[in-house]
């Protein structure tokens, strides 16, 4: 796919040299200004672009790099409103919405509390989340909203972050005790894992394929036979912002749901369950892998208050 001359990839472009022009990635008037268009170029579900096939290998290097300037930005981001937010001497989650995606999260994790209701036969006592950051949204919002009495543990690999995470919930009475900060690398999280029935992989965990894999394979390895894997992915023109998580990137699992929004939320949603034994491993990774690209799964759609069609499921019948 010859894909430089594209109007909308061409903007993406000159976004994407202006971003990586910019002395410091930390939030200000211009940095807010510029991946503010970056994400409304990119927003639009409307396009035939599959990033999966551009062949111009000039465009496929500029995604790469883009992602990570968009992840290690939306980090300056995140730490520079936990800190603001946490220090106010109430208690600070009262605060939440003067981050600026935070009704995004809003809605995200109500659609991703109401896709993990319809694949576990009951309420979590406790789940995972893996690259939580300085602001962990998700974490939080599942916890007020949705899991009221569920414990979430949550891992990060920058202490700072834990910190910063850490301060928010400090002067919640419900929250201090159910939110868990862990400081460790995915990778050296080894025991324990399989002790969570539901565990989630942030986007920002991985901002390459190859780091992405390799955080999925060790969780298959430590994670619970029949545990379900909520993980963020991509899709579109979207996919210029964060990495896509292909079904076949998840080895070891049956992929169950793939969730892509078409409102203002950018991620993508990927559920999937470990598989509880070789033999059924290899089975349905050799169905998984072949379905995907067909007409075997069921395509529907999540209809809002109003009736109207929002989002795009792909759902996975067990075969």
């Amino acid at each position: 796919m010859a894909c430089e001359n594209n109007l909308v990839v061409k903007q993406i472009i000159d976004l994407y040299s202006q971003i990586s022009n910019l002395e410091s990635l930390k939030p200000s008037k211009n940095v807010d200004t510029l991946f503010g268009q970056l994400v409304s170029t990119c927003l639009p579900t409307d396009t035939d672009i599959d990033v999966t096939k551009i062949d111009d290998q000039k465009v496929k290097d500029m995604r790469s790099h883009l992602i990570k300037l968009c992840g290690e930005a939306e980090g300056y981001l995140e730490q520079h409103f936990s800190t603001i937010i946490g220090s106010f001497e109430d208690n600070p989650l009262y605060h939440l919405h003067m981050f600026p995606y935070y009704n995004n999260y809003l809605k995200l994790s109500k659609v991703e509390f109401h896709l993990l209701s319809q694949h576990i036969s009951h309420v979590p006592t406790k789940i995972a989340f893996i690259g939580s950051g300085p602001m962990p949204l998700t974490s939080i919002v599942l916890a007020k909203f949705h899991l009221t009495n569920t414990t979430i543990h949550n891992f990060d690999i920058d202490s700072k972050a834990n910190a910063l995470a850490s301060n928010l919930v400090s002067r919640d009475p419900d929250l201090s005790k159910r939110m868990i900060f862990h400081t460790t690398d995915v990778l050296n999280a080894k025991e324990g894992l399989d002790q969570y029935d539901v565990v989630f992989l942030a986007a920002l965990v991985g901002m390459d394929k190859e780091s992405k894999v390799k955080a999925i394979e060790h969780l298959e390895k430590h994670m619970a036979p029949g545990a379900v894997l909520m993980l963020r992915s991509a899709h579109g023109l979207r996919a210029f912002l964060y990495p896509i998580v292909d079904s076949c990137d998840l080895k070891g699992f049956e992929v169950l749901t793939i969730y892509h929004p078409s409102d203002d939320v950018v991620n993508s949603v990927v559920i999937a369950r470990k598989l509880r034994g070789s033999s059924e491993a290899r089975n349905r990774q050799v169905v998984r892998c072949v379905v995907v690209p067909c007409n075997c799964s069921k395509i529907h759609a999540i209809m809002n208050g109003s009736g109207m069609m929002k989002n795009m499921i792909e759902e996975f019948s067990a075969i």
